[in-house]
């Protein structure tokens, strides 16, 4: 029987982890999903997600998350929620919901309260001095604010067929307050049928909403292209015709899996990403932008890997 995970970036790989065993002994992909972003969430070194994700530019700390069922195309999101554990869990309990599924700002939080979902301070010391260290920079040196929009994705198949999608983010570095990205929205940060595959997506938001690529990798791998055939289509040629539109494109990167467990991947920056199936034991891999419309894969190398642990728990002064 067939199963498989793909997620966003190097901070999915303990949660896929869990997911890989789970999945093989038969868990459901909604709650193999689940477990997998939550525990990226709750750790408080991914500076882009959950506990320990970056603040808005007022010092407060607003989440979007989304979660789709490729079954029945039930979808519950919310964005801008407060100090919520865990809003990958408020969106898959609004995704039940016939009406009012996709819930915002003050909205979103008094929902979660009210349906006993764990209430977490999510401003860590941590976070909150990166952004004040950001206030200094940006008066002493006129720095850019905006840093950092590194989205959890993820796509799940398990034994049963069935398929979901889902995402968390902490969205961009001191962001405006209220602004919402793409990971929340459907097609444009994820998209999911259980009958031909899924997709998410993680980037600059205000971007990747320009394209729906998720919902374009979906469509054209329901016309019969490979799941890699589709990422390297939707996502390179509305980079191009981004640049050649708007003069530049912003980064973004897809990850993408059919209802079969195989998998593509496209991107135009340096990204990485993790994969499970019942084939492949979890791995973490980089993809760059080849020549063409094409993606250079390669699994990361323990050097890497290494730079990667000592930069996101190096001290901040």
């Amino acid at each position: 029987m067939k199963w498989g995970i793909i997620a966003t970036w190097r901070m999915a790989y303990e949660g896929i982890m869990g997911a890989a065993e789970d999945l093989s002994q038969g868990l459901s992909a909604k709650d193999a999903l689940e477990n997998t972003i939550k525990a990226v969430e709750d750790y408080p070194f991914y500076k882009s997600v959950g506990y320990g994700g970056l603040p808005n530019e007022q010092g407060i700390v607003e989440l979007d998350a989304a979660y789709m069922d490729g079954d029945n195309f039930n979808i519950g999101a919310v964005a801008g929620i407060q100090d919520v554990k865990n809003p990958i869990s408020v969106a898959r309990k609004l995704s039940n919901n016939r009406f009012n599924s996709f819930l915002v700002g003050s909205g979103a939080t008094a929902y979660a309260q009210k349906n006993n979902f764990e209430r977490v301070n999510m401003l860590t010391e941590r976070a909150k001095k990166i952004w004040e260290n950001r206030l200094e920079e940006m008066k002493n040196s006129n720095l850019s604010p905006y840093d950092g929009h590194d989205t959890v994705g993820a796509v799940c198949l398990d034994k049963n067929k069935s398929m979901v999608a889902g995402t968390s983010s902490s969205g961009l570095f001191m962001k405006k307050q209220g602004r919402v990205g793409d990971s929340p929205l459907s097609g444009s940060g994820f998209y999911v049928d259980s009958e031909i595959g899924g997709a998410t997506a993680t980037g600059l938001g205000e971007d990747l909403m320009k394209g729906c690529l998720s919902y374009e990798i979906v469509r054209l791998m329901g016309e019969g292209l490979s799941p890699q055939a589709a990422a390297d289509k939707a996502v390179y040629e509305f980079h191009d015709k981004l640049t050649k539109r708007k003069g530049k494109a912003g980064a973004f990167s897809l990850v993408c899996m059919n209802n079969k467990g195989e998998w593509g991947v496209a991107t135009n920056v340096e990204f990485s990403f993790v994969v499970a199936t019942d084939k492949e034991s979890p791995k973490i891999y980089l993809a760059n932008k080849g020549e063409g419309h094409t993606t250079i894969i390669e699994e990361a190398s323990q050097e890497w890997l290494d730079a990667y642990e000592e930069r996101i728990k190096r001290p901040i002064q």
